[in-house]
């Protein structure tokens, strides 16, 4: 078998595994375990406080100095509410395209890595496999994966993150933090306002707040920042509250997230809006003392910067064959994350951004050759 149809078969076995990310992805993580010792590799598992998910971190070669991580995340996002044409946890190849959720974001990229694990580990020096969970909810699982490399594992040249980036070299990822705001009001009949306090009404009035806040970060933005677009963006990405249309809402909540580039500090940017909220919480105690605001941060994920990525990515581009510009995205990723630990670190995957998150998503077929391309010289490069 030809490496392409091996990560093409790779591709089909990771892409039948469910691992939206509110479900366990442990059967996938056994699944790669056995293909790993089936080959002589073994695997260190970093599991969550549940120990219903696990990150998943290997050294294929020698546990020497001078290897490169290649880092993907296993969980994807959710299929419900999407028109999908097919199965979306079964392959299907058509006009030049991989389709199935999480072909290009991401498990295309760990499907190329896996393929080559039997050449990496005849290699003089290491590849470094990192798996993790809960990447598209925050960057949640790997910071404590990512410590236990930090700890373990001979001093890499790189990290080389595989998110989709059409296999071009990405230096700059913004970062994220994803909030949750939680109101309690107090049920009334809806025709009687002054007797209860709607939590919808709170909730969509701090939400206004938060949507005039994001109209005035385009003013601070720095237009030649490199990202696109420049500026920090906030964005509520649920919403919910009420039981009737006649009952003054109970409860509301709603999730929004914060998207900053390196030059900016989410704290400050959210200063005035948990202003706003304390203000509005005390005039709700001051009527009913059960009532008010409750903000919850769910995630931070620092960005990734250019700072100390020459070698890194003079190394990458021997693998890409590219000497196009250097690239930032807005999109936040573990990058940050690998870098705040110490490790120099580059985005390079498969697939288009594009591509993901979509109903029926796909990855070309040319970007997988890229890809096996991409892996053949690695393997080259380290032997």
């Amino acid at each position: 078998m030809t490496d392409f149809a091996t990560a093409r078969s790779i591709l089909r076995t990771l892409i039948a595994f469910d691992t939206t990310s509110h479900r366990s992805n442990l059967a996938l993580i056994e699944w790669v375990e056995r293909y790993l010792a089936d080959h002589g590799v073994s695997a260190t598992r970093v599991p969550d406080e549940t120990g219903a998910k696990a990150n998943l971190f290997a050294t294929c070669g020698p546990s020497v100095e001078d290897g490169v991580i290649l880092s993907g995340h296993s969980d994807v996002v959710p299929v419900e509410g999407q028109d999908w044409s097919a199965d979306p946890w079964t392959l299907r190849e058509a006009d030049g395209r991989l389709y199935g959720r999480g072909t290009c974001d991401m498990k295309g990229f760990l499907a190329l890595a896996l393929a080559f694990v039997p050449r990496f580990a005849s290699g003089a020096r290491p590849v470094h496999l990192a798996i993790s969970y809960d990447e598209e909810v925050g960057c949640k699982g790997a910071p404590a994966m990512i410590a236990r490399m930090a700890q373990r594992i001979p001093a890499p040249r790189c990290a080389i993150v595989g998110e989709p980036s059409e296999m071009r070299i990405v230096t700059g990822h913004k970062g994220i933090s994803v909030f949750e705001v939680m109101v309690r009001g107090q049920e009334a009949h809806s025709s009687l306002v002054d007797q209860g306090l709607s939590a919808n009404m709170i909730a969509i009035e701090l939400m206004a707040e938060l949507a005039r806040h994001a109209e005035t970060l385009r003013d601070r933005a720095d237009a030649e920042n490199g990202f696109d677009p420049p500026q920090a963006t906030l964005t509520v990405g649920i919403m919910e509250g009420g039981e009737a249309s006649n009952i003054l809402a109970g409860h509301a909540r709603f999730v929004f997230d914060l998207r900053c580039p390196p030059n900016e500090d989410p704290e400050e940017i959210l200063a005035p809006f948990r202003d706003r909220c304390r203000t509005i919480d005390a005039a709700m105690r001051a009527r009913f003392p059960h009532c008010g605001i409750r903000m919850e941060q769910h995630a931070g994920t620092p960005p990734m910067t250019p700072a100390g990525s020459d070698d890194a990515v003079a190394f990458v581009r021997l693998l890409t064959g590219e000497n196009a510009d250097t690239a930032q995205v807005a999109f936040a990723a573990e990058g940050g994350q690998f870098q705040q630990a110490g490790f120099p670190t580059v985005i390079c995957g498969p697939g288009s951004i594009t591509q993901a998150h979509q109903p029926d998503e796909w990855i070309a077929l040319s970007e997988m050759e890229k890809g096996v391309r991409f892996m053949e010289r690695l393997a080259e490069q380290l032997a």
